[in-house]
């Protein structure tokens, strides 16, 4: 299982007895996705504190804005695009086939999750492969943006240095001169990644869902979020007022610490993979009503 104190063993046995009991509602954040290569945004190789994100109101209100964050993300998206699940996705995966959960969220926008195999994921945050245009509403792909922008750009050479979360990277003002920022083929509206970015609301029907994934659960398992936003921290407090127990495992700090009944922190690429492994026997436990626990 790799190196962890005796504390976290037991922890981790724990865990593992309330996810072979199924009804697990599973909430995911950026830490899960940093041995993808993805850097989170909090944990120990945070990116938050590097740059100022991107906002609905400066992407939509300046065109300037708008053509740095264009050659910022499309550098970004080599990164993002190129991401491969890995060992903690696959778990959470396994766990769903095996009928252990009742529901999946995550606030990434990687769409990690659904390549590993795993089904109606609630992407809280949408998904960068995605791109909506801001006037007729058509959905594209990421991948068709991409040749465009490369098309329209040949002799755009900048190279990344970080790379965040959302796809953003941090690039010099002076390496985006006459980068040239494509429109929707459809109305020539302006494109943006379907995401939800710093300052816009989650679609209400994505917080409803998440709401009642977690009022039906019997344990609420967050992996890799420090719930720093009440984006995420929202659902940890309905399970709380529901009397559904908590568990976290993370890196470093969480803000769901106070609220929690378990807290682990360690390596998920090293925890998850081990939790639930004898899916035969786990197999559809989750097909009957559950009891929460008391």
């Amino acid at each position: 299982m790799g190196v962890m104190d005796l504390s976290v063993v037991e922890q981790v046995a724990r865990l593992d007895a309330w996810i072979a009991e199924g009804g697990v509602a599973v909430l995911t954040g950026a830490g899960l996705s940093t041995d993808s290569g993805i850097p989170d945004y909090r944990g120990p190789s945070g990116s938050a504190r590097r740059g100022t994100p991107m906002t609905y109101q400066t992407f939509t209100s300046d065109p300037i804005a708008r053509r740095r964050y264009w050659a910022r993300s499309h550098l970004g998206w080599r990164t993002i695009g190129g991401a491969r699940p890995n060992e903690g996705h696959a778990a959470v995966a396994r766990w769903q086939e095996s009928g252990l959960l009742a529901g999946l969220i995550t606030q990434n926008v990687d769409g990690l999750h659904q390549a590993a195999g795993a089904r109606d994921v609630v992407e809280l945050h949408g998904n960068l492969s995605r791109i909506v245009c801001l006037d007729c509403r058509e959905l594209t792909s990421r991948v068709e943006l991409e040749h465009r922008l490369t098309a329209a750009n040949p002799d755009f050479a900048a190279v990344a240095t970080t790379i965040n979360p959302d796809g953003d990277v941090e690039l010099d003002d002076d390496e985006l001169s006459g980068f040239t920022v494509v429109p929707c083929r459809s109305c020539g509206g302006v494109l943006k990644p379907d995401v939800v970015y710093f300052g816009e609301t989650v679609p209400a029907d994505r917080v409803t869902r998440s709401f009642e994934l977690v009022e039906t659960a019997r344990t609420l398992l967050v992996l890799g979020s420090s719930l720093t936003v009440m984006s995420g921290r929202r659902f940890v407090l309905r399970a709380v007022r529901e009397g559904i127990r908590v568990a976290i495992v993370n890196r470093g700090v969480t803000r769901g610490e106070p609220y929690a009944d378990m807290v682990i922190d360690a390596p998920l690429g090293v925890v998850l993979p081990n939790l639930a492994t004898d899916t035969d026997n786990h197999r559809f436990v989750n097909t009957v009503t559950v009891s929460k626990p008391k």
